[in-house]
């Protein structure tokens, strides 16, 4: 449905994320909602090391989660090993779009899916995808069909 099962990821993080007491629910697997904030802890890392969360402020503008969408393949459990990767897979004029999965002793539990965009802190309101993003997105994929 959602992995992107070509190994050209652009900007690919990974993550490994541990299993808290309190990610548990009453049937013994991490609950669905933990999802979600393993995805905001993978897109957090993808910001720390491609595009700077505290530049972008200082530039004007910040990312915005337009919507997510998951499909859980298999349960996790508390003492399973679980790694994390998000990547860039698409970026259009206003929106990019990033692709993750979880992976729970190497075998795949979860796919996800999340949209977005940049929004001006002066009005709130959705600016084009920044231009230097732009470019250092298209010299990835550039790089690729190189190859």
């Amino acid at each position: 449905m959602l992995v992107n099962n070509n190994l050209h990821r652009p900007f690919e993080v990974v993550l490994a994320i541990p299993v808290k007491t309190y990610d548990i629910d009453f049937m013994g697997i991490v609950s669905n909602i933990v999802y979600i904030r393993w995805l905001e802890d993978l897109r957090l890392k993808f910001l720390d090391e491609h595009w700077q969360l505290n530049q972008q402020i200082e530039q004007g503008y910040t990312p915005i989660l337009a919507g997510t969408e998951i499909e859980y393949k298999r349960p996790i459990k508390m003492i399973d090993r679980v790694i994390g990767r998000l990547w860039l897979s698409g970026l259009g004029r206003l929106k990019w779009t990033v692709q993750a999965e979880i992976l729970s002793n190497n075998e795949l539990a979860a796919v996800a899916s999340q949209k977005g965009g940049f929004v001006s802190l002066q009005n709130n309101r959705l600016i084009p995808i920044p231009e230097e993003l732009q470019k250092r997105y298209l010299q990835y994929q550039q790089g690729i069909q190189k190859i």
